[in-house]
């Protein structure tokens, strides 16, 4: 009995034999040796080689999209999921669907030569489906800061962008790390970060956001917790009584997560009137742009400080 994934592949392959065709040729001369000439290991630690630069790339996730365009490839992005909002070019690229549900024919039509998948937000059957029509994957899941600048590097390296790729990754370096410098030796903050409001979850210190947290020179309230994004509830919350709450909320200026806290003055931040929002874009995508988030968080932290 055929799976899922493999009849997707057959009608497919049925359906576009012009797009397979230049697609399978591509895979065969990738397998000619000596042809090979950009590699790169992604974050599933396999090797992707491509033998010439990518010129049609399509991007799985808004913060495919963003990294794309920062590694200086935003001109061969030919293919984008919703929400690919920044930057503002971004928009203008057709969508194959969401980065739960890719419209694949909509995708493989397209043409793609490089597809940059992300590793836990993609569905594994489809990001399969594709290797097998012989599109090469490149998949990503940026866990630290140099996670995020290595990603920039790797892409321009598919993408043929080396050096604007590498400038954008050296000053996201940079800036990370001067942050890091100001605020590491800080008073300590006891922090909840809010990631999500039903069900109410929040991250853990290995979790790229909790490492801003400490960069910032907070405490993460729930850094312990096992799970990378760990469910809680308000009673969690109450017990651990953080210093700071900080939510990114579900658009760029709702701020509605917080008010839910304000019912329990108990609470020592809503007694200090520490209830920060962050725009979740820079803070919850592992992009360029998380520079401005952690500098954002780092401002809030200090604000808490001085307020003792």
């Amino acid at each position: 009995m055929f799976t899922l994934a493999s009849n997707v592949a057959r009608r497919i392959r049925w359906a576009l034999c012009p797009a397979l065709l230049s697609v399978a040729t591509l895979a065969a001369a990738e397998t000619v040796p000596g042809t090979h000439s950009r590699c790169v290991i992604d974050d599933r630690d396999r090797e992707v080689c491509l033998h010439a630069a990518a010129q049609r790339i399509a991007t799985l996730s808004p913060g495919a999209t963003e990294l794309a365009f920062a590694a200086g490839a935003g001109d061969q992005v030919v293919a984008v999921v919703d929400y690919s909002d920044y930057p503002h070019e971004a928009l203008e690229i057709p969508s194959v669907g969401s980065h739960t549900r890719v419209d694949l024919e909509a995708l493989v039509a397209l043409s793609p030569d490089l597809v940059i998948g992300w590793t836990t937000g993609n569905p594994p059957e489809q990001l399969e489906t594709l290797a097998s029509l012989g599109m090469p994957v490149f998949y990503i899941e940026p866990r630290g800061v140099d996670g995020v600048a290595s990603v920039i590097e790797r892409l321009a390296r598919l993408a043929g962008t080396e050096a604007t790729g590498q400038n954008v990754a050296d000053a996201f370096r940079e800036g990370m790390a001067d942050l890091e410098n100001r605020y590491r030796d800080r008073d300590a903050v006891s922090t909840f970060y809010q990631v999500w409001d039903e069900p109410l979850m929040s991250i853990n210190d290995e979790h790229l956001i909790g490492q801003v947290v400490r960069l910032c020179g907070g405490t993460n309230a729930f850094g312990e917790q096992q799970r990378l994004v760990p469910r809680l509830d308000d009673e969690a919350v109450l017990a651990a009584n953080p210093e700071v709450i900080i939510a990114g909320g579900m658009g760029e200026e709702n701020r509605d997560w917080l008010t839910h806290w304000e019912q329990y003055t108990e609470l020592e931040a809503v007694a200090q009137g520490n209830l920060f929002f962050v725009p979740p874009s820079l803070i919850q995508r592992p992009t360029p742009r998380l520079l401005e988030g952690a500098a954002l968080l780092c401002e809030k932290l200090e604000t808490a400080r001085e307020r003792r």
